[in-house]
């Protein structure tokens, strides 16, 4: 083959392989397909926690397209709720994301109607109904994740400690419910700080310390060298040197802390300061918005897809009374700081 004819021959490949790419036509039904709606985001951005709203905000626009998410300012009472929700519904949003607080999930809940799915930030489980979603962590799922967890490792006997919080009271209760179907004893025991634990003989397998502060720190030291192993929930983690003393050897249900720490580093290089858990929901809520998009699955039925969601709080998955599962990391606290041994679903 002379030169000539090899150019023209080379020529005509490259024009049929540019052609090629120019008309993807799968491609652009696929872009002229996806769901361009809104997602509706209700946090505070006045009063008292307007500075948790914004940081909400902030992260919830690291994990999803801000052409895609309108903020509407709850003030943080149901009456502000009530405001912005009606405000977002004209815009014909896809999703609900929010509101903050238990008081303002009734109020948005009653104007949606069951028209869209709210995946509400509150954690108060109560509140749950279909097509509202309490996305918070729960007393419920870190309790269930770290009883099954310790009945894995062989614990049949559990003493809840009642510190007198809510949170306390809502583990105990979760704890008393899961009783049957873990096979597990339970007993609940209000102790504050520096009252006794119970005596070596009546000495339960394992004692849950759901709280955190001064009465779940005494708890944590009086059981020192009796054998009997702590358990704990992401609100007893506290890094003072003091406190991992006290919790050595403590196993404690928790979000994975790695992916925690990718997140919060992200959104401190992009806003600077610290993200907290309530601030990752707004992450993973957004993060969800997207990948539902990103799937023209942005429906009910996308949210209520069996395989989940991978998020920064732990794996989700929604079901249909409105409720979330969501799966956390099991932490051995250490001198040295807390490490991930499990993973144990909390329902």
């Amino acid at each position: 083959m002379d030169r000539r004819s090899l150019l023209r021959l080379l020529q005509s490949g490259l024009v049929a392989s540019a052609a090629s790419v120019v008309l993807p036509s799968h491609a652009l039904a696929t872009a002229e397909k996806k769901d361009k709606r809104p997602v509706a985001l209700l946090v505070p951005l006045t009063g008292p926690r307007a500075r948790l709203g914004l940081s909400m905000r902030q992260a919830a626009l690291l994990a999803e397209n801000s052409q895609y998410v309108l903020t509407f300012d709850t003030g943080g009472t149901a009456a502000g709720a009530a405001a912005a929700v009606g405000q977002a519904l004209r815009q014909k949003p896809a999703l609900i994301l929010g509101p903050l607080s238990a008081e303002e999930v009734p109020a948005v809940s009653s104007s949606v109607a069951g028209r869209l799915p709210i995946i509400a930030f509150s954690n108060d489980a109560v509140l749950r109904a279909p097509g509202t979603y309490i996305f918070g962590i729960t007393a419920r799922q870190l309790t269930s994740a770290i009883l099954r967890y310790a009945r894995s490792r062989g614990v049949k006997n559990v003493a809840v400690i009642d510190d007198g919080t809510p949170w306390s009271a809502a583990a105990s209760l979760a704890a008393g419910q899961m009783e049957g179907e873990l096979g597990l004893r339970l007993r609940v025991l209000e102790v504050k700080a520096g009252q006794p634990l119970p005596a070596a003989g009546d000495a339960p397998d394992a004692v849950l310390l759901p709280g955190s502060g001064p009465a779940v720190l005494a708890a944590a030291r009086g059981l020192k060298d009796t054998g009997i192993q702590l358990l704990g929930t992401l609100q007893g983690i506290d890094n003072r040197p003091e406190a991992l003393e006290a919790l050595d050897g403590a196993w404690i249900a928790s979000p994975d802390p790695a992916a925690f720490g990718t997140f919060a580093s992200e959104f401190a290089a992009r806003n600077g300061g610290d993200a907290g858990t309530i601030t990752a929901l707004a992450y993973d809520a957004a993060g969800i918005a997207n990948a539902l998009r990103n799937s023209n699955t942005l429906n009910a039925a996308g949210l209520l897809d069996s395989k989940g969601f991978r998020c920064v709080t732990g794996p989700v998955r929604f079901r249909t009374d409105g409720s979330v599962a969501r799966d956390f990391a099991i932490l051995v606290a250490r001198p040295h700081g807390y490490e991930p041994v499990a993973v144990s679903s909390g329902s």
